[in-house]
């Protein structure tokens, strides 16, 4: 009698919990990245709200320089957040889950400078005339706190990181031809841990 008591409550609690959340008026926020839009690169998505306290995100980053400074940085990227919120969904501390896709030609930092053999034996060049063209992977972790401005208008604050698994080709930007000269190998690959997504947010509530 007592379990049959016990499972009833569990399920009268369940059902009250289910009602509530499907009864929540559910939030949705458009918002844009305020530290990249002066350099002329767009990064901006949609957050919805699941529940009581957690949401998901959709995001875009769009940089469509062929040419930054003197360096290729053209990044095509999109990512989708889960994110827990401790407090109240849009309200305060989160935490979260990403996973992210990108697109890019880039010349990589660690390229601006110096000279670069990729081998022994392979021909020697200035390392700032070398870029990439390909694709990677991103799986990690995100943090931010939201502040609510005023009634419509929030600013969100966070960074993340995680694991990038990265297939990519080098070229030569004068000579055109590919200075990872390895006939037994399509794409070069890497793996590393780096931040790969950060900012703040400028949020409007759709609804």
């Amino acid at each position: 009698m007592k379990k049959l008591l016990l499972l009833f409550a569990f399920a009268a609690l369940s059902f009250s919990n289910a009602q509530q959340t499907d009864t929540l008026q559910k939030k949705l926020y458009v918002k844009a990245n305020a530290l990249f839009l002066p350099v002329g690169v767009l990064n901006a998505g949609l957050e919805y709200q699941l529940n009581n306290k957690m949401t998901v995100q959709g995001d875009i980053f769009i940089s469509p320089w062929k040419s930054f400074a003197g360096k290729y940085a053209q990044v095509y990227m999109a990512g989708l957040d889960g994110r827990y919120y401790f407090k109240e969904a849009f309200k305060h501390w989160y935490v979260g889950g990403n996973f992210s896709f990108a697109r890019y030609k880039i010349q990589k930092w660690n390229y601006w400078g110096g000279v670069f053999q990729y081998e022994p034996g392979s021909p020697i060049y200035d390392s700032a005339d070398l870029y990439q063209n390909g694709f990677s992977f991103f799986l990690g972790a995100v943090v931010g706190y939201q502040v609510q401005l005023n009634e419509k208008w929030n600013m969100d604050l966070y960074l993340g990181g995680g694991t990038a698994q990265s297939y990519y080709k080098g070229f030569h930007k004068k000579l055109g031809v590919r200075y990872d000269t390895d006939p037994d190998r399509v794409y070069n690959q890497s793996g590393e841990w780096i931040p790969y997504r950060g900012g703040i947010m400028i949020s409007y509530q759709l609804k």
